[in-house]
């Protein structure tokens, strides 16, 4: 499949999601669901896929996790809130 597909079906499955939960479940429940929705779509994913950072030439492992790595090309970092703040932007901006 290539990406444009992917990124339909990936956002198709989300809005599945949203549409049976609603606004307000934690991120946690998000993911369980989407999880099982990809899944039922025939999709392959990693689910909290550690990402590690290169600082002064040095691999380390921080402790960041990538939410969801779908068919390896699509990084899903799930919110649940009401508006996306700066920091949830940051998150997005650290590259591998």
């Amino acid at each position: 499949m290539n990406t444009n597909d992917l990124t339909g079906e990936v956002i198709g499955a989300a809005i599945e999601v949203h549409k049976h939960l609603g606004p307000g479940p934690l991120e946690s429940a998000y993911e369980e669901c989407l999880c099982h929705e990809l899944r039922s779509r025939e999709i392959d994913y990693e689910r909290q896929k550690p990402l590690a950072i290169n600082y002064k030439q040095v691999r380390l492992d921080c402790g960041y996790r990538l939410d969801l790595v779908v068919e390896g090309k699509v990084i899903l970092e799930l919110k649940s809130c009401e508006r996306i703040e700066d920091i949830h932007k940051a998150q997005l901006l650290i590259s591998p």
